[in-house]
């Protein structure tokens, strides 16, 4: 890569990974189409939506919260986790990430390296933002806005 990557929210496949889960992903990183060695995505989590225990061999994961609560167990401890948040979980760690908060719980959550992961966003099922995701990740446009060269 030689040049900068912008890709717009509004741009970024969204998808699920399998029809009964909670959450659903907007990938803004591919490391399979960018050729990258890391997955970036905004991890949207249903009110009382959670992740299923799961731990990566090799990959660091980091979420950090855009919007909500919630609770993040991690190896028998609970750790509680709002706006602004950072929780990075080394290989090997399981853990569960939990919506505790009355609306939708936003993540930004980046695995380095990928192992897997972007594979099981792409093969899930389409998906598409509603009118409240789009109010808490879309830009407006307003100031500061990175343009295209």
């Amino acid at each position: 890569m030689d040049q900068p990557l912008l890709r717009r929210a509004r741009d970024c496949r969204v998808s699920r990974i399998s029809p009964q889960d909670t959450n659903k992903f907007v990938m803004t990183v591919d490391p399979v189409a960018d050729r990258l060695p890391f997955v970036s995505v905004i991890e949207i989590f249903d009110v009382g939506g959670k992740t299923p225990p799961n731990t990566h061999q090799y990959a660091h994961e980091m979420f950090y919260v855009l919007e909500g609560r919630g609770r993040a167990y991690c190896d028998g401890k609970s750790y509680d986790i709002a706006k602004g948040d950072t929780l990075i979980l080394p290989p090997g760690m399981e853990h569960v990430v939990e919506n505790t908060g009355p609306e939708r719980l936003y993540c930004l959550t980046v695995m380095v390296p990928n192992e897997g992961f972007a594979e099981l966003i792409r093969a899930g099922a389409p998906m598409a933002l509603d009118a409240a995701d789009e109010a808490a990740i879309l830009d407006a446009g307003g100031p500061g806005r990175l343009a295209p060269p």
